[in-house]
């Protein structure tokens, strides 16, 4: 692969969000922190950014936030004490999130929307491209798709966007994208984006989901990007803006991921996130689906 443009090196991960829909769980537990299986999801979202070789990792936090950096750090008394029970298992899961990525933490004091979250990622980020990666979109390791857009932003510069195929009755749930075909498959140029729009006004059913490549650019758009839906700065507004015009910051190009998503955002999809995540774990697995086929065909 020929490397054409900066490398990319620093994730953001907003985490400011107050999960209203996870309450009463939510009141004194970040939703990130919700287990998925064993894990909080917000791990799952540090390994893969990791993974896509991006181990300086900046998290966008509020108030009410502080587990998420416990989270992250060491916890001497707790590894002592597994020391001392030679509980070997136990104490690398441990350390595994303390030696994951150097972590960087900084408030969003008013909570004005996504884009205004990643602008709060400026002074860390500097001039530099960068990946964004919401903490309710979970990507399965087996389909690496946040490295596929650093790939792409290697050959194209500008900004890389995940999109996805929904139905076109779901579309309002989204940032939706116009897009234009390229020679590559499930790369497209994107030309438009639209946030939540009706279905009947929607350019399309490719739909934003939770990862970024952005241009540094983004900063100065979002600084003159007045409140949209919602009253909140949007950072799909942004992105119409670069999309609009490759001058600004290069081109947008999405790719259409059709791997495996698991969306913790929704009640539903996260107790189906669970349910299929524990289904491939080795050690869980087997038993969970005989229990699982047993609990469906007997008690259901």
């Amino acid at each position: 692969m020929t490397m054409l443009h900066p490398v990319i090196k620093k994730a953001v991960i907003p985490a400011a969000g107050l999960g209203t829909r996870f309450l009463p769980a939510t009141k004194a537990t970040p939703k990130e922190m919700l287990p998925v299986v064993d894990k909080p999801a917000i791990q799952y979202v540090v390994e893969e950014a990791v993974a896509a070789g991006l181990d300086d990792v900046l998290m966008i936090t509020g108030r009410n936030k502080r587990p998420l950096e416990d989270h992250f750090d060491r916890n001497y008394e707790l590894e002592s004490a597994l020391i001392a029970k030679g509980d070997d298992d136990r104490l690398k899961k441990v350390q595994e999130s303390s030696d994951l990525a150097t972590m960087h933490y900084v408030r969003q004091g008013d909570p004005r929307g996504l884009g205004h979250a990643v602008l709060c990622a400026e002074p860390h980020v500097g001039r530099e491209p960068f990946a964004v990666l919401l903490g309710d979109d979970l990507i399965d390791p087996r389909d690496p798709l946040l490295r596929q857009m650093t790939e792409i932003h290697a050959r194209t510069g500008g900004t890389v966007i995940a999109l996805m195929e929904v139905d076109p009755a779901s579309v309002h749930l989204y940032g939706c994208a116009a897009v234009e075909a390229t020679d590559e498959r499930d790369v497209v140029r994107v030309t438009g984006l639209v946030e939540k729009p009706d279905a009947a006004d929607a350019p399309s059913n490719y739909a934003v989901i939770g990862r970024y490549v952005l241009n540094p650019a983004i900063f100065d758009i979002l600084r003159e990007t007045a409140p949209g839906r919602g009253g909140e700065i949007q950072l799909t507004d942004a992105l119409q803006k670069l999309a609009a015009d490759e001058t600004v910051g290069g081109p947008v190009h999405g790719v259409v991921f059709r791997g495996r998503r698991y969306d913790t955002g929704d009640r539903g999809d996260y107790l189906r996130a669970i349910v299929r995540l524990a289904c491939e774990r080795e050690d869980l697995g087997p038993e969970f689906r005989t229990w699982l086929r047993r609990y469906v065909t007997e008690e259901m």
